[in-house]
């Protein structure tokens, strides 16, 4: 289907995001004429994206695009596209957790998959990372269902429960160290399925507890955050990260209300409403090893890590529970799984119009 008649687009809304997905076969293979079409599509570079689908924020300037996987024990490739919105850029080097809510329903919706009985159960590759997770979601009639009785923060009413189990495969701090030193800060590098930087709010000049909008008013606080991104992103693998979206920054603080640890996450020049998903399991598993950063604000709960703990992560829609398992190994490498409890709905299904030139 060429461009002018239209390309197949479906809206979904993943956890607290909402993106635009795609079926791989229907956009170029090629990365740069791929990019190139979704910026049109997408409407960037423009505040309000007057001109396209995005919604003049990064959690609603995103794109999933989905395939059938040829990986063993794989049902379907789910590769993320973060899409600037004031700025031309397309980012690969993150996945999300947030959209990844998404895919399954999308991918039964698109018939790449199929499914039998009350549950789905579909395991999906995240090509950024080459993380694998497993999705469980409720069918009627042999495909998703949206409509239930589970709530997530950030998202208003109720839709049918998405369960996402993720991890395991990577070591849990990128360095090897529970704590490094960063721009004259000492901070944690750690990775459970997104890598991210835990910070000492007073660290940067902040409490940890403002609203959103108080700390990306706050130029020396977005100052300080932005030079320990930068330094840390190739101390985590990551290479220069100046034009990146990762690693996500987070300050984290005891908790203000009944959950574990209080957080805020530049994600990484906006500050996130709530939180993403893999950012949750992140900070989760990273404040459940002793001397991590958090690790002594945080309130866990009882029980040992590594038979499963269900951290409460408080950010500034509510709370994100994050069910982690966190061990060190036989030769004292930490690795970390997830689980938590997400909602999707299926907005719109139809044919998306691009710009013809940027």
């Amino acid at each position: 289907m060429g461009s002018s008649d239209g390309i197949r687009c479906m809206l979904l809304r993943g956890g607290t995001s909402k993106g635009a997905y795609f079926v791989a076969d229907d956009v170029p293979a090629d990365a740069d004429a791929r990019d190139d079409l979704m910026l049109r599509i997408m409407g960037t570079p423009d505040a309000r994206q007057i001109d396209g689908l995005g919604g003049a924020h990064p959690l609603t300037s995103k794109v999933a695009i989905v395939s059938r996987s040829s990986v063993p024990d794989v049902d379907v490739d789910y590769l993320f596209l973060q899409i600037g919105v004031e700025e031309p850029t397309v980012a690969t080097t993150q996945t999300c957790g947030n959209l990844l809510a998404g895919v399954g329903p999308f991918a039964m919706e698109r018939g790449i998959v199929e499914a039998d009985g009350d549950h789905a159960v579909i395991r999906i590759r995240l090509v950024n990372t080459g993380d694998v997770a497993t999705a469980t979601f409720p069918l009627e009639n042999g495909m998703p269902r949206y409509d239930g009785e589970a709530s997530i923060d950030g998202v208003p009413g109720t839709a049918a429960a998405i369960e996402l189990e993720s991890g395991g495969i990577r070591a849990l701090f990128p360095t090897g160290n529970v704590t490094d030193v960063v721009a004259g800060r000492t901070v944690t590098l750690v990775d459970n399925g997104m890598p991210v930087v835990l910070l000492r709010p007073e660290d940067v000049g902040a409490t940890g507890h403002e609203v959103p909008e108080e700390l990306e008013a706050d130029i020396a606080v977005k100052a300080a955050v932005e030079e320990i991104r930068r330094a840390a992103g190739p101390l985590m693998g990551l290479g220069d990260v100046t034009d990146q979206t990762v690693p996500k920054m987070i300050l984290v603080s005891a908790p203000a209300g009944d959950g574990a640890v209080a957080t805020r996450a530049f994600i990484p020049h906006r500050v996130h409403s709530s939180i993403g998903v893999l950012m949750a399991a992140s900070v989760a598993a990273g404040v459940c090893v002793p001397g991590a950063i958090g690790a002594d604000a945080a309130r866990l709960p009882e029980g040992a890590p590594d038979a499963g703990l269900a951290i409460d992560v408080e950010h500034p829609s509510g709370i994100l529970t994050s069910r982690v398992r966190v061990a060190a190994d036989d030769t004292g490498v930490w690795h970390a799984t997830s689980a938590s409890l997400r909602t999707a709905r299926k907005i719109f299904d139809g044919a998306v119009f691009p710009r013809p030139r940027r």
